[in-house]
């Protein structure tokens, strides 16, 4: 039986990647959403935060339904 070490480590490479970037990005919606209510607080407008963390979250949404996508299409 053999290993084929590269291939592992190339996949925990890309996993790692790819999990680190889905958490940045959901972690830059959150902050973008903060930020809406602190500038709601103090009378500002936040427009510009509010549609960065919506384009986040719509990134993290569509890498949820690739990756469901490649799962489904190899099944």
């Amino acid at each position: 039986m053999n290993i084929d070490w590269a291939a592992i480590g190339s996949v925990f490479g890309v996993s790692l990647v790819a999990t680190v970037g889905l958490v940045a990005l959901f972690t830059l919606g959150i902050k973008g959403l903060s930020a809406r209510e602190r500038a709601t607080a103090q009378g500002d407008s936040a427009a510009l935060a509010v549609t960065a963390a919506w384009l986040c979250f719509a990134a993290c949404a569509a890498a949820v339904a690739y990756g469901i996508h490649l799962i489904v299409a190899k099944a």
